[in-house]
């Protein structure tokens, strides 16, 4: 793949779910060849944190080498604030972002983890894209939404992300149990995350606050060797509580 003459492409570069982990799998083992081909054609970035879209760029270099060195790459980072409050509002404008893109050059969206633009900035590139009259191409790899929800054995025809729930106490109890009403009214799944050194928080209150007819579904180190999926009602969880660790990246679900 090489620049052409005319608007240049964005493609959706999704990224081993093992960021920030001691243990790493082998790219090769997580990621589609195809993808890797993709991204390692690709000499201009958007990204969350160039740091780590350099070390990623490295990992797929091991097994697919760059057609540009590290050192060449063009890497763009998010705002900060984007970091911060989303960038789903519409508040953001991405459309400088793509001025690559624009002037010819296909162009990658990359988070730190995942599909870009899915429980990470980058819908507001997606948009831009589109009202800029760019092709957008997402590429095959790792989610860890939709990993986590075919393995709870919960409603996989309706379902909820609801992103991160409030750390104040009393706060994210009431959350908890506005959520569970949801789910077992409808019978719509709930999906929510947290920060991995608060994932054992976040167990408790769920043990604490759900109803023991409540199915808890946990899916931790997705991809990972270290890696576990649970899912029971909460009763079973009060009396059984895991005995692997949470300090993994974590998927939660509730539902019915």
């Amino acid at each position: 793949m090489t620049d052409r003459p005319g608007k240049g492409r964005l493609y959706l570069v999704p990224a081993p779910l093992d960021f920030g982990c001691d243990l790493q799998a082998p790219i090769q083992d997580v990621m589609p060849l195809g993808t890797l081909r993709r991204a390692a054609a690709l000499s201009w970035w958007i990204c969350e944190n160039a740091k780590s879209t350099r070390a990623y760029l490295k990992r797929i270099h091991e097994v697919q080498p760059l057609e540009n060195a590290v050192q060449a790459q063009h890497i763009q980072e998010l705002p900060r604030e984007v970091h911060k409050k989303g960038d789903h509002s519409g508040n953001f404008d991405a459309r400088p972002l793509l001025k690559p893109a624009i002037d010819g050059h296909d162009m990658g969206l990359v988070s730190e983890a995942g599909m870009p633009a899915i429980a990470d900035p980058g819908s507001s590139v997606v948009r831009a894209a589109h009202d800029l009259g760019l092709e957008v191409l997402p590429l095959v790899g790792p989610m860890s939404l939709m990993l986590a929800l075919a393995a709870s054995g919960l409603n996989g025809q309706n379902f909820a992300f609801v992103g991160y729930l409030p750390q104040d106490g009393s706060e994210r109890n009431q959350r908890i149990r506005e959520l569970e009403s949801m789910a077992l009214k409808t019978g719509q799944t709930q999906i929510f995350i947290e920060t991995p050194y608060r994932n054992a928080a976040l167990l408790q209150a769920l043990l604490q606050t759900l109803q023991g007819n409540t199915r808890l579904a946990l899916s931790c180190g997705l991809t990972m060797s270290e890696g576990w999926s649970r899912s029971a009602l909460a009763s079973a969880w009060k009396r059984d509580k895991p005995a692997a660790p949470l300090g993994l990246p974590t998927v939660f679900c509730i539902g019915r």
